[in-house]
């Protein structure tokens, strides 16, 4: 099988290159089995030869094609031993439950072509889903990012932090405190407009202080602060809440969750 996913092609030439027709390559995108790239002017681009090889070669029906799609190591030069790990733990929680692509993405409100991304690539979901996804399996985000997998060193030195793999654009979340602990301890790096993508909450309490940077807080609807340098906010993390980078800038701030729920 040809690995090369770096040609993109329209759906008419994507179609006739993998034996068939337009028509059931749009089936397949709608089946989550093939996630059209985007031109530079929004027209959906398609490679289909790893598709094709399945139903072709091998005689796999769409929701075999799925599973084979799944088990595959990423393609797009993702180092697999950092940004895919948080995929695999997600792909291994829905095979445990037993459920398919289509039914935890229906569950949890998302296309089963975003889900299949996100697990094989551990990118392409807001943190609003990110959250919604971990709290479906019982687990939180730092849990499923491998925070609290081994025990470290209690000290962590400056710019020795640990990242998560970037499933956001925009959101860098690094880790200053390693270990099983009772606080989750984070360092929140945001780019221009990068935002939570909607309103979430969670059991336990946490604390935020801002170092650089704006940073914009919405409680339960309708409570909007503004924090920037200096600032600190604390509250109870059941409320709804929401986030947004108001800076033209970076905006970098510490981020501490209590109990670890996050």
């Amino acid at each position: 099988m040809d690995n090369d996913v770096s040609v993109h092609y329209r759906v008419t030439e994507a179609a006739r290159l993998a034996g068939v027709s337009a028509s059931t390559l749009r089936l397949w995108e709608s089946q989550g089995l093939v996630t059209p790239h985007r031109s530079d002017t929004g027209q959906r681009q398609y490679s289909a030869e790893r598709i094709s090889w399945y139903r072709n070669e091998r005689g796999l029906n769409p929701a075999a094609i799925r599973e084979a799609l799944d088990s595959e190591e990423p393609l797009d030069g993702t180092d697999p031993t950092t940004a895919s790990e948080l995929g695999r733990r997600l792909r291994n929680l829905r095979h445990l439950a037993g459920k398919t692509l289509e039914h935890v993405a229906g569950d949890v409100g998302i296309n089963a072509s975003t889900l299949s991304t996100l697990e094989r690539t551990s990118q392409g979901v807001s943190f609003k889903t990110l959250h919604e996804i971990a709290e479906y399996y019982g687990a939180t985000v730092s849990q499923l990012s491998g925070e609290a997998s081994e025990s470290r060193s209690t000290m962590v030195r400056a710019g020795d932090w640990r990242t998560w793999p970037e499933t956001t654009p925009g959101v860098t979340v690094q880790l200053l405190a390693e270990g099983k602990t009772m606080m989750d301890c984070h360092r929140f790096v945001l780019a221009p407009g990068a935002s939570s993508d909607g309103e979430y909450r969670h059991d336990g309490e946490e604390f935020m202080h801002v170092l650089s940077g704006r940073l914009e807080l919405i409680l339960d609807s309708h409570q909007f602060f503004e924090l920037g340098p200096g600032d600190s906010l604390y509250f109870e993390s059941r409320r709804y809440h929401s986030w947004r980078n108001r800076s033209e800038g970076e905006t970098i701030l510490l981020w501490i969750n209590t109990p670890p729920t996050f």
